[in-house]
């Protein structure tokens, strides 16, 4: 049986807990056999967008252009997991409308519990003036209104998040919790 691809999108501020559910997410799916490719914001900026800015529009282009390969990945059979902040509803929604099989993942975590978890302390240099449309302090982040699934980093464990995704997409027919088990069989009867 062919995998459906996938766009699973998660969005929400700097330090809620993003990168880690999707490295987290992509490696349960890569153990029961499904195709995935992780899409972090991060490394696009820093080698597919790297020319771009922190203005609203430059944010936008940005997810625009994640959107874009995800929605190719996710046309050829893959799960696209794609992990980036993406502040601004207006562009969530019309990636929704235009790609394949877009679900919205919203990495709801209180602002207070991300500037406690920021190692980097961006948070504090955007408090200081010194970094400029910072998300959650200088910049707005609108939350989605909608989202398909709600991750509540502060209270739930990553397993919890993570299994409340893979049980969604279970739900929605796009993986088989038993995919690996039951390709080993088919396997074994052959």
């Amino acid at each position: 049986m062919k995998q459906q691809g996938a766009i699973l999108w998660l969005t929400g501020l700097s330090g809620a807990g993003k990168t880690t559910i999707a490295v987290t997410l992509a490696q349960e799916l890569r153990k029961r056999d499904y195709l995935t490719e992780l899409l972090d914001g991060d490394l696009i900026r820093t080698h597919l967008s790297q020319e771009l800015g922190y203005s609203k529009q430059d944010r936008d282009i940005n997810v625009r252009r994640i959107g874009f390969v995800a929605n190719l990945l996710s046309h050829n059979g893959i799960i696209a997991i794609a992990a980036a902040i993406s502040p601004y509803r207006q562009v969530r929604e019309e990636l929704k409308q235009t790609t394949h099989n877009f679900i919205e993942i919203y990495v709801d975590t209180p602002l207070n519990v991300c500037q406690a978890r920021d190692v980097k302390g961006l948070y504090a240099k955007a408090k200081a003036g010194l970094i400029q449309n910072f998300t959650g302090i200088s910049d707005p982040y609108e939350v989605p209104i909608n989202p398909d699934i709600i991750c509540q980093t502060d209270k739930f464990t990553l397993e919890q998040c993570v299994n409340q995704v893979l049980q969604y997409l279970e739900c929605q027919g796009l993986i088989n919790m038993n995919h690996r088990k039951y390709q080993y069989q088919q396997l074994d009867n052959k």
